[in-house]
């Protein structure tokens, strides 16, 4: 217990000098803004952003990435509730009865709800990073490379399971992402690999122009062909503050929210993105009134963006304490972080204690400062929900294209993220999900150290991974991947997951 308050204390020293509080403010600002306007995630924001952070020290770049992406689960509940748009995937559970609510004259109960759950659920899972962060980085310390290569394979086995579409479209995805994250030249044998003579692919493939082009120029692509008319709904926002009958409705929701939104978001393979979706049918099935849902029942805004909040900050756990990235925003922090030559795992709280409780104190900070952007500011909100998609996109265009060549001041970059833009666009069109290729790219040049020092160490030796006596972990870690696989291709699982993301 004091070791935690000790090293929150230095954690707070980090996160309020006056230059991390200003980043934290500004991903905060920055999170909220695209997350209330439709069709921009975080995803693809923070990989535009990716190359303003190289001026930025280590600490601080990441402190402004992740107030974007919490931030993001703020905004989006704007638009939700506003617009019956959800800004973030996050958000879709929220327009069922925060609309509905808007309609009904009571949107600022919805917006203020919303946002002193969120502020709650934050707050707790801040807690738990803090609790779990030290005793987690001290049992991966006893992790050697095969206890590596299982767990990142069990990681990409949640993701194919928990990734939208077909199963084999996300294996499929992962598989390509592992093949991106080969192109280059090999370390140990100094060949070139799948470079196909071009002499600016003897790096690799730059993390930057892959994610920008995926997810930032696709994007765009996507929205531009299929613009979204903008219902705001006309009646008064009203007070913002909640009663006392309101908050005895809200506080269960709230509490049950956090509590799954939060052992959720730990998950491997974007299990955040469940939360929200487990918190309504939770609350539902647990309701005296079940058919007041879809009609404006406030704990159908609550729980759902409780659980939304809480999943969006216990991401960071399996990030900052094994260097695995669960989820697409995730793996652009990994990208980060290497940019910021940091290697993610357990090391960075025993190297760079400052960089890891400073993030954690700064989740706090940003908490409190987006309860303060959401709620005052909301008719700014409103406001900016009427901005014309022709005005918005070609303007992220032109900041995308400026980024990426400042990064390596390479042309050839512009035009290979143009050629990855056009791919991610059609990748969406065929029904394939990119955000699981993202992580295979990520993990890809790890996994493939950590195989290569398994192999060198157990003589070329694949029993090394199934070990029981030597290797209880690995063997362990490998049984849950293919338990996982086999459990979702049953077919009354199969038939029951595809409806889950049709809805």
């Amino acid at each position: 217990m004091m070791e935690t308050i000790s090293h929150l204390s230095l954690g707070f020293g980090v996160a309020l000098t006056l230059k991390n509080i200003a980043l934290c403010f500004a991903g905060c600002l920055v999170g909220t803004l695209i997350g209330v306007l439709p069709g921009v995630g975080p995803i693809a924001t923070i990989s535009i952003l990716l190359p303003i952070t190289f001026g930025l020290d280590p600490t601080g770049a990441l402190i402004m990435l992740a107030g974007i992406y919490y931030g993001a689960q703020y905004g989006g509940s704007t638009t939700a509730i506003l617009v019956n748009i959800p800004g973030e995937a996050t958000s879709v559970v929220t327009t069922l009865d925060g609309h509905q609510m808007a309609k009904q004259g009571r949107a600022g109960i919805a917006l203020g709800i919303a946002a002193i759950g969120s502020f709650f659920a934050g707050c707790v899972a801040t807690l738990i990073i803090a609790a779990l962060g030290a005793p987690l980085t001290k049992m991966a310390l006893l992790f050697g490379p095969a206890e590596y290569f299982s767990l990142m394979v069990m990681g990409l086995c949640f993701a194919v399971v928990l990734a939208r579409g077909s199963i084999l479209k996300a294996f499929c995805m992962i598989m390509l992402g592992l093949l991106f994250s080969t192109v280059g030249t090999d370390l140990e044998t100094g060949q070139e690999r799948l470079t196909f003579g071009v002499a600016s692919l003897s790096d690799g493939i730059d993390f930057s122009v892959l994610a920008m082009g995926v997810f930032g120029f696709a994007e765009v692509l996507r929205n531009l062909e299929n613009p979204e008319a903008r219902d705001v709904v006309k009646a008064k926002i009203g007070r913002l503050l909640p009663g006392w009958e309101d908050i005895k409705q809200a506080a269960a929701p709230v509490l049950r929210g956090t509590f799954v939104g939060g052992i959720l978001g730990i998950l491997p393979g974007n299990g955040a993105v469940l939360g929200p979706f487990a918190s309504y049918t939770m609350e539902k099935k647990i309701a005296r009134d079940p058919s007041r849902f879809g009609k404006g029942a406030i704990e159908g805004v609550a729980g759902p963006e409780s659980a939304n909040n809480a999943g969006a900050q216990t991401a960071f756990i399996p990030l900052l304490t094994l260097g695995i990235p669960p989820n697409a925003v995730m793996a652009l922090m990994v990208g980060a972080m290497t940019i910021h030559g940091i290697i993610p795992g357990p090391q960075v709280m025993t190297r760079n204690p400052e960089l890891f409780w400073g993030m954690v104190a700064s989740m706090w900070i940003g908490n409190l400062m987006l309860l303060v952007i959401n709620l005052p500011l909301v008719g700014m909100w409103v406001k900016l929900l009427q901005v014309p998609y022709r005005l918005m996109f070609p303007a992220i265009l032109i900041f995308c294209c400026i980024g990426i060549y400042s990064v390596n001041n390479q042309p050839l970059d512009v035009a290979f993220t143009a050629l990855f833009g056009l791919f991610g666009y059609l990748l969406i069109k065929l029904g394939f999900e990119p955000a699981p290729m993202l992580l295979g790219f990520v993990l890809g040049k790890l996994m493939e150290e950590k195989l290569r020092q398994a192999l060198i160490i157990s003589r070329g030796s694949f029993y090394t991974f199934i070990d029981y006596q030597e290797r209880p972990i690995s063997l362990a870690l490998l049984i849950v991947a293919v338990l996982v696989l086999a459990i979702a291709l049953l077919p009354a699982i199969s038939k029951k997951r595809e409806e889950v993301f049709t809805e």
